[in-house]
């Protein structure tokens, strides 16, 4: 986890700062900040669409009683392309734009959920676990004879 957020905040910044800088030797200086801008501007309406499309989608798929994964996956990968597309770079719109994407979200979503099952599957093949271990003995069944007493206390409030 330390090396997701050691990439996360110091290599990704590094990253950026330097395609800004080699954009801006390229298209000058006020080119890029507007670059930045139109990107953040324009990703802020695809995202608001997109996500407008993937909540109406969900409502649908649990109006008709089914379980919407893949309008919920869709919904996360809106959310994560429009905090992309709001972070000032050129790296981060090109990630958040193509989460956008709809066949590159398909492709994501088919290769997660394979990797899901694969470690689902794997760990059902482990052995016992919590759930399914017996630590204690079954209690004895009850003679029918014997009648069910409940003892308790009660107070009565008005």
């Amino acid at each position: 986890m330390f090396r997701f957020l050691f990439l996360l905040f110091i290599i990704v910044p590094i990253i950026e700062i330097a395609l800004l800088i080699q954009v801006a030797n390229v298209i000058g200086g006020f080119a890029t900040i507007a670059l930045v801008i139109v990107t953040a501007i324009f990703g802020a309406k695809l995202v608001r669409t997109q996500g407008m499309g993937a909540l109406q989608n969900v409502q649908t798929q649990m109006a008709q009683g089914q379980m919407p994964a893949k309008e919920l996956f869709t919904g996360l990968c809106v959310i994560i392309a429009g905090i992309l597309l709001l972070t000032p770079g050129i790296m981060t719109d090109v990630f958040g734009f193509l989460l956008l994407t709809p066949a590159i979200r398909n492709k994501l979503a088919a290769g997660l959920a394979s990797q899901a099952t694969v470690r689902m599957s794997a760990g059902m093949q482990q052995g016992p676990t919590a759930f399914n271990q017996h630590t204690h003995a079954e209690p004895e069944p009850r003679k029918m004879s014997e009648p069910t007493t409940i003892d308790g206390e009660y107070e009565r409030k008005d």
